[in-house]
């Protein structure tokens, strides 16, 4: 029987626990110095020593999954597959012969932050996660080519080089420029697996035993007919026919995300080693399906997820161990059980022990990075030795369940009340017709209004104003006041750069949802709970614990102030219950409906202060709503009824003449129309910039009435789109749908961008309306 680690994890936080690299790549793209190769080196020996100290001391047992960036674009540079605008980006990686020398690291950042008028690979989200991958462009003309990888030399550390596996990394593809209509990147698989080989050659000449492919695309249907899923099932055991020979490396393939029995079966006819399941958001498998690989898999390891990669509570010992030890006896002898996680724990923070400022009781029910990987281990020793070793972790563990049980902020009756009592008429506005005409009249906008999409960016100022407040050196009255001062600044901007609707800039907010989870009660925030978002972005995910009330108004005196510097409209700005829910570690002891039901009623009182404040417009940012939408087609119309009328409880309150916004981002949203409808919204923004506005043929076919504002400037990347540019853009737009409908905005908030490059594009804007705006006078 060849032999998978008897415990695993599947991936490691690698920002590192302190974001070393994040800090080590912007110095680098600042021209400020630092050598992100050499931070990388220290990170990865690091965090080896630490997995093996945490428990995980088998061969092999330590994953190798470090990415300067993003685990895909690793992929695209590793094999060559860069779009034809990156040529020359190409030819410096291939000159290179390493991939972690600065000319190969500047070229791997030109493709993935864009570069003058060659715009980045697009960005969208990975499966249902807050992470964000970029998505390779494909087409004939493609060509693969072994360039090199770090995993190569992270190997020698005698750790599990984890890599994408190729029908994943070309399944998330899409179509490049220059192919032709219909072209599906899979069709190059034949012409990938090569370079595939290649990379495996490489890593076994390095030392690894183990190397472990990610195929997550497996366990969803999205856009799958079954004459798809069958293309994709071929494709993936011609993938692990050709990849598991007896020269590479021992082969292990992560079904994440989800489940996907009939690829475990597709697998089982190939050559691999270990096939790894999710069974936390994945189905557990039955008796039927583990007679059946009791056969089809002997010899050979099942990997079984059960503790969870993308959530913080602490493990129910008990009820995984009943999962672990009734797939074992379902599976006889024939078939080792491996203890793994259910994805890559890139997805939590490091260490809850840091966690020193939350309330002791609450820290005890979390499990970070690094207790996970406890867990894990303690799990497989329970399974290999039975209860009595590891009885002290269990009761460990039942005390924790049993404190957070009877916790009183869990459960209040008078907020379970007010959820059971939600009616229908509390999710429904009046007629979009009355209301357009309403706002009309109160707006007085021009055809093309532009706008931004909400925050502005966050200066060396305003952090030092709120690190100051937070250490007790300005009292409250001088941080309102420096905030103030920030506030009067971007109005004072705005109205110079010529903007129609204008925001507040969100000085005051460190975060679109840790600023509510601050302000409401049933939530807690860390102070070392940092995750990859994507590149060098990472956020702070608040802890959704309990049940949640509004103890007072949050936003109303910020717009207040705000609007009183102006006679321009300035919209209230509010972050919706799905999106508070996707940006946390959401509860899981009730259904999650009802978790979004009371952020709605909590939102919905805070709309009403806004309007009796004089806000007319008011939005309510829903970025993550297509997210969490699930992987497989049945369970998703209840999905979108309780995320839709949670979004509706909070805003269908609202006067006729308040005119309600949203805002969504980097999700494919072509596939939720119906649902973005559904919503409600008078004006709904949309990121668009990356794609050329692909998602309008969609919209267009819908039919959708409302007001929609698609993005016309990518503000993950560091250029500055010229005026022409947005032209382009905005006559698509006018081109797909009615000009009354459009709106001009970029793809985001403009938190993370810097003030020269926020003017000078918002300036190209104004002025690209102006010009769409002459298109139609004519």
């Amino acid at each position: 029987m060849t032999v998978f680690p008897s415990a695993t994890v599947l991936g490691y936080p690698r920002i590192g626990a302190n974001r070393e690299l994040k800090r080590a790549l912007e110095s680098f793209w600042s021209g400020r110095g630092g050598d992100p190769a050499e931070t990388a080196e220290r990170l990865r020996a690091a965090r080896t020593e630490r997995l093996r100290g945490l428990g995980l001391t088998e061969d092999s047992a330590v994953p190798e999954d470090f990415s300067y960036y993003d685990q895909v674009l690793d992929v695209v540079i590793a094999t060559g597959a860069l779009p034809s605008r990156f040529a020359a980006e190409r030819e410096a990686l291939a000159r290179a012969q390493d991939p972690e020398t600065e000319e190969a690291l500047r070229a791997q950042f030109t493709v993935a932050r864009g570069q003058g008028d060659r715009p980045a690979l697009e960005l969208t989200k990975w499966f249902d996660s807050n992470y964000h991958y970029l998505v390779p462009e494909i087409g004939p003309e493609t060509e693969f080519e072994w360039l090199g990888s770090p995993r190569v030399a992270a190997a020698r550390l005698g750790a599990r080089p984890v890599v994408v596996g190729p029908v994943t990394f070309l399944a998330l593809a899409k179509a490049s420029e220059e192919a032709p209509e219909g072209y599906n990147p899979l069709d190059r698989l034949e012409d990938l697996l090569p370079v595939y080989a290649r990379y495996l050659s490489e890593l076994k000449e390095a030392g690894a035993r183990w190397v472990q492919f990610d195929e997550p695309a497996l366990v969803t249907d999205r856009h799958r007919t079954p004459q798809e899923r069958s293309a994709l099932l071929a494709a993936l055991r011609t993938a692990y026919t050709a990849l598991a020979t007896p020269d590479a490396p021992h082969l292990a393939v992560a079904l994440t995300y989800g489940h996907a029995f009939d690829a475990v079966d597709a697998l089982a006819e190939t050559g691999v080693q270990a096939v790894i399941i999710d069974a936390v958001r994945g189905a557990v498998p039955g008796a039927r399906e583990l007679e059946r690989w009791s056969a089809s898999l002997a010899g050979r390891t099942l990997g079984v997820g059960v503790v969870s990669g993308r959530n913080i509570w602490r493990a129910d010992l008990d009820a995984a161990l009943t999962v672990l030890r009734g797939i074992r006896e379902g599976l006889g002898e024939s078939v080792a059980v491996s203890v793994t996680t259910s994805t890559s724990l890139q997805h939590v923070p490091h260490d809850v022990e840091r966690e020193t400022q939350l309330d002791e009781e609450l820290r005890s029910w979390l499990s970070f990075a690094d207790q996970k990987v406890r867990e894990v281990a303690t799990l497989a020793r329970g399974l290999a030795e039975g209860d009595e070793a590891i009885a002290a972790e269990l009761e460990e563990a039942r005390a924790a369940a049993a404190s957070r049980r009877a916790h009183p902020g869990v459960e209040k009756s008078e907020v379970r009340r007010a959820v059971a009592g939600v009616t229908e008429a509390q999710r429904t506005r009046g007629d979009a017709a009355a209301r357009h005409e309403a706002q009309g009249a109160a707006l007085g906008l021009p055809v093309l209004p532009t706008t931004t999409i909400g925050s502005f960016p966050q200066t060396d100022e305003i952090r030092r104003a709120r690190a100051a407040h937070r250490g007790g050196k300005i009292d409250d009255r001088a941080y309102e006041d420096a905030m103030k001062k920030e506030i009067a600044e971007v109005i004072r901007a705005q109205e110079e750069i010529g903007l129609d609707v204008l925001v507040h800039g969100e000085a005051e907010r460190n975060d679109m949802v840790q600023y509510f989870a601050e302000n409401f009660e049933g939530f807690a925030t860390t102070v070392h709970g940092w995750v990859q978002s994507y590149g060098s972005r990472c956020t702070r995910p608040s802890i959704l614990w309990g049940d949640v009330t509004r103890p007072e108004a949050i936003t109303v005196e910020w717009s207040r102030y705000a609007q009183s510097l102006t006679t321009r409209p300035v919209k209230g700005m509010l972050t919706g219950p799905v999106t508070i829910m996707a940006w946390s570690f959401v509860r899981e002891d009730i259904p999650w409906g009802e978790v979004a039901d009371q952020l709605g009623l909590a939102l919905r009182a805070e709309v009403g202060d806004l309007e009796a404040a004089g806000i007319g417009i008011i939005q309510v940012d829903e970025p993550a709503i297509r997210e969490l939408l699930p992987l497989r087609e049945e369970d998703r119309e209840e999905y979108l009824e309780w995320s839709v009328g949670a979004f509706r409880l909070a805003t269908a309150g609202a006067a006729e003449a308040t005119s309600i916004h949203t805002h969504l981002c980097y999700s494919d949203f072509a596939t939720i129309v119906d649902a973005i409808d559904r919503l409600d919204a008078d004006v709904t923004s949309i990121e668009a910039s990356r794609s050329k506005l692909k998602v309008l043929p969609a919209v267009a076919e819908h039919g959708f009435h409302r007001g929609l504002g698609p993005g016309v400037w990518d503000i993950h990347s560091a250029r500055v789109p010229s005026t022409e540019e947005i032209v382009e853009l905005l006559r698509v737009a006018v081109g797909a749908l009615d000009p009354q409908q459009v709106w001009v905005n970029p793809d985001c908030g403009l938190k993370t961008r810097g003030w020269k490059e926020t003017t000078a594009t918002l300036r190209n804007l104004v002025e690209a309306a102006r010009v769409v705006r002459g298109d139609l006078d004519n």
